[in-house]
C-alpha cells in the first residue's frame, strides 16, 4: 500500500512541488492551502506523514500541530519554517513537530527527511524491554513506570528505545541523531534536548527518579544513578 502524505502550506508554489516530487517518488500525496483544510484532511484521511508550513493564515501551523497531536500521538509531523532562529525551532518542536526543515529548503533533504520519518513507523519483533522500573512494550509503541502507563509519540519512543537498547552504555549526541533521525544535524542538537525534556517529563511525572542522565561533553545515557 502507498504511504500518505499531507501537505499543509498557503504557498502554492512549495505544495505544487511538493506534489510533483512526492507523487513522482511513489507517495500519495494530499494537499490543503490553510490550517482549517488541513485538518480536514487529516481527519477524512489519516496520513503517513505531515508537512506543514508554521505561517499560515487564519490556523497557523503552530496549532494546526498541537490539534493534530490531541488527536495521534504518533504521526510523524516535519514542519517547514522560514524562521531560523533557535528559538523558532524549538517552538516548533515543542508543539509536537517530530522534525523541521527551514526554508527555502532543497527537495532531496525534504524527500530524506520524509523517509527517515516513515521508517519509524515500519513494524518490529514484538516484545516488552524492562529497565529498573521502566518498561517498554514495542507493540504498543507504549511505556510504563511501574504500573503507570504513558503515551509516547513516535519520536519519543524512538529516541527511548534507543537508550533501553543501550541502558547503562552513554550514547554520544551524534549517534543519537542519526540513530532516531536519520541524519547529521551538524552539531546543531536542539530537537535532541527538546525530546530528551520531553521524555523525562513523562517518565518522571508522577515523582519518579531520573533514569535519563546527562554525561557533560559527552550525550546521555539510561541509569538509575548520576
Amino acid at each position: 500500500m502507498k504511504e500518505r502524505i499531507l501537505v499543509i502550506d498557503d504557498d502554492s508554489s512549495i505544495t505544487g512541488v511538493l506534489r510533483r516530487g512526492l507523487g513522482y517518488e511513489g507517495y500519495l500525496v494530499d494537499v490543503a492551502s490553510d490550517g482549517k483544510q488541513g485538518l480536514e484532511r487529516a481527519r477524512v484521511q489519516p496520513p503517513d506523514v505531515v508537512v506543514l508550513d508554521i505561517m499560515m493564515p487564519g490556523i497557523d501551523g503552530l496549532e494546526v500541530c498541537r490539534r493534530l497531536r490531541t488527536v495521534d500521538q504518533r504521526v510523524p509531523i516535519l514542519m517547514l519554517t522560514a524562521k531560523d532562529t533557535v528559538s523558532d525551532q524549538v517552538l516548533g518542536l515543542e508543539t509536537g513537530a517530530d522534525d523541521y526543515i527551514v526554508k527555502p529548503f532543497v527537495f532531496e533533504v525534504l524527500l530524506a527527511r520524509v523517509r527517515a520519518l516513515l521508517r519509524r513507523r515500519e513494524p518490529e519483533d514484538d516484545e516488552v524491554l524492562r529497565y529498573e522500573d521502566l518498561a517498554l512494550d514495542t507493540a504498543s509503541r507504549s511505556a510504563k513506570r511501574g504500573e503507570r502507563e504513558i503515551e509516547l509519540t513516535t519520536t519519543e519512543y524512538e529516541l527511548l528505545l534507543l537508550l533501553v537498547r543501550n541502558s547503562e552504555r552513554v550514547l554520544t549526541r551524534d549517534l543519537i541523531m542519526e540513530k532516531v533521525w536519520g541524519y547529521d544535524f551538524e552539531g546543531n542538537y536542539n530537537i535532541l534536548e527538546v525530546y530528551v525534556r520531553y521524555l523525562r517529563n513523562k517518565l518522571e511525572e508522577k515523582g519518579e527518579r531520573r533514569l535519563i542522565q546527562t554525561v557533560r561533553g559527552a550525550g546521555y545515557v539510561l541509569r538509575d544513578r548520576e
